[in-house]
């Protein structure tokens, strides 16, 4: 099995997870302000808040994210450092762990982000799907 290329994909991912949240939260901040519809949808805003929970528990809880978890456990079997993989990899790397920050940091901004994202929803919370008359029948 390549354990490498599923260590890079999983790092990728979690990087597109990562991003989904912040530039997510961004979008329906700004949304907000220039009432876009969008921002309020309720799919989309709920899946988002369900993500930064997910992820603002894991930081309450001081579990380590369990991508973070995957992905060293398949470069271990993959007999592979970080500073092995492709550019993108190690790109992604880089962006989600930046060095010289303390773990406890990083909790706290999760815990932080989550309860912007919370207030957020619970101050323009999203529209509930519109009934439909066929949807009634």
């Amino acid at each position: 099995m390549h354990y490498s290329f599923l260590a890079d994909a999983l790092v990728i991912f979690h990087l597109a997870f990562v991003a989904f949240v912040v530039l997510g939260q961004l979008a329906i901040l700004v949304g907000i302000i220039f009432k876009k519809i969008w921002a309020r949808a309720f799919v989309f805003r709920s899946i988002h808040l369900l993500c930064i929970g997910i992820v603002a528990i894991e930081g309450m809880l001081d579990v380590e994210c369990p991508l973070t978890v995957w992905e060293r456990n398949l470069r271990t079997e993959a007999g592979q450092d970080i500073s092995e993989a492709p550019f993108i990899p190690q790109l992604a790397n880089r962006i989600l762990f930046y060095p010289g920050i303390p773990h406890v940091y990083f909790e706290r901004m999760h815990i932080a982000f989550g309860c912007l994202v919370l207030i957020t929803f619970l101050v323009w919370p999203p529209r509930l799907p519109k009934k439909t008359e066929e949807s009634l029948n």
